[in-house]
């Protein structure tokens, strides 16, 4: 890990760069292959599954005797880890509930906003170097809160067409409808489109490698919304003197295990503290399984040594990390100071493990620096608010003068006259 040393303010937009990858090569594939899964269908969704999962199925759906096969499969300690999460999520989101109010906002004028659940929406779990059955309980949770009609899921299966018991089990947990065996680009073209046997949704959420998130940001131009823009995982710890810097280390590697091109960050007031942390880390680096992953990630991650607190927060706003560890003593004052991250972790005893599982909160969140305008998911995501208005003679006679003024200066003479008419009518 590199190590900066109190810089300054005019280097703090490099230093807070991420990784850059270079997406445009990436566009003409993903295109390639949602312009031959919208045009043939199951078809193409199948012969992609063969060419990049290396899997030949006869059909997409994962069956009922699949499910019920996984279920015997995973053992009671996960099922058991998995049903305290989703009762800890589904507590979590459901206190997340809107309640609209109705507001005269003129004698005679009633406004008011009901929250409709969005009807169709798509889950995508990846299935590369770990199966993610936590983000289905993430995603699936809210949404069967919120009143989805139709919750589908696709997740890539193995070479033998099994898609990995743990997931199958958290999605039967957490309300998904129906499954289906498909990754990558194809999987996002078939939610985006809909297939013979995969329903077209409104909304894709998940994560997923850069054909992934470049499949998803093309479908998005069009027809169907997508979760948040998203990148590599991040995370930026911000320790003092007295942070332990064992919990230090250990929660940078639990992010940077994540993948290579992962950023993790250190912001500390203590020289001591960067210096011990940085020792800490290859101690327990030699420990990983996935040691090599970490490795690579490490090699654009961060120890930043700060003059204050202040200029720490300062730092850590400016980033706008997707997750935000708090390690230090005083940690509820400091984090009245966050304003931009996607989920802060308070305290020696807060690991960004716990969001990722069983906390309740949720660990879909937004990368890149887009936490400064995108907030992670929750219940919100998977509802529209539609507004409401109603007018009675009254209202339109307090506020139809004032629409008239405003449309003619906007010269907009059908807008006005709508509103004539009726006075007129209530002469």
């Amino acid at each position: 890990m590199k190590v900066i040393r109190y810089p300054e303010r005019a280097e703090w937009t490099s230093l807070l760069e991420r990784p850059h990858i270079d997406m445009t090569a990436l566009y003409a594939t993903v295109n390639t292959v949602l312009t031959d899964v919208r045009t043939r269908g199951d078809r193409a969704v199948l012969d992609y599954e063969e060419k990049f999962d290396r899997v030949s199925l006869s059909s997409l759906q994962v069956t009922e005797a699949e499910m019920e096969a996984a279920e015997q499969l995973v053992p009671e300690e996960l099922k058991d880890a998995l049903r305290q999460a989703e009762r800890n999520i589904a507590t979590f989101h459901e206190a997340q509930r809107f309640q609209g109010k109705k507001i005269e906002t003129a004698p005679g004028v009633v406004c008011w906003q009901k929250a409709v659940p969005i009807e169709k929406v798509g889950l995508y779990i990846p299935g590369g170097t770990a199966p993610l059955f936590s983000t289905v309980l993430m995603l699936a949770v809210p949404a069967r809160l919120a009143g989805c009609r139709e919750i589908v899921l696709c997740t890539p299966p193995d070479r033998e067409g099994r898609v990995n018991p743990a997931i199958l089990y958290a999605a039967r947990l957490a309300g998904v409808h129906r499954i289906f065996k498909a990754g990558g680009v194809q999987a996002i073209g078939a939610m985006a489109y809909g297939t013979e046997t995969v329903p077209k949704v409104y909304k894709i959420f998940g994560p997923g490698n850069q054909y992934v998130m470049a499949a998803k940001q093309q479908v998005s131009l069009h027809e169907v919304a997508i979760d948040m823009p998203a990148g590599p995982s991040e995370v930026l710890v911000v320790a003092d003197e007295k942070a332990n810097p064992v919990f230090v280390a250990a929660d940078l590697l639990s992010q940077a295990e994540h993948g290579a091109d992962s950023q993790v960050l250190l912001v500390t007031t203590s020289d001591r503290m960067l210096e011990r942390v940085r020792e800490e880390v290859q101690v327990q680096l030699e420990k990983l399984p996935r040691r090599e992953l970490a490795v690579r990630s490490l090699e654009h991650s961060k120890l930043i040594l700060v003059y204050s607190m202040e200029e720490a927060m300062e730092l850590a706003n400016a980033y706008a990390p997707e997750h935000l560890i708090l390690e230090v003593e005083d940690y509820t004052s400091l984090a009245e100071k966050v304003v931009n991250a996607g989920s802060v972790f308070m305290g020696a005893y807060t690991p960004e493990s716990a969001g990722d599982y069983a906390s309740g909160t949720n660990h879909t969140l937004p990368t890149s620096g887009y936490a400064r305008a995108y907030s992670g998911v929750n219940l919100d995501s998977f509802v529209r608010k539609i507004t409401f208005q109603d007018l009675s003679p009254e209202g339109i006679r307090n506020i139809g003068p004032a629409i008239e003024k405003l449309a003619s200066g906007e010269q907009l003479d059908a807008h006005k006259n709508a509103v004539t008419l009726r006075l007129l009518s209530l002469q």
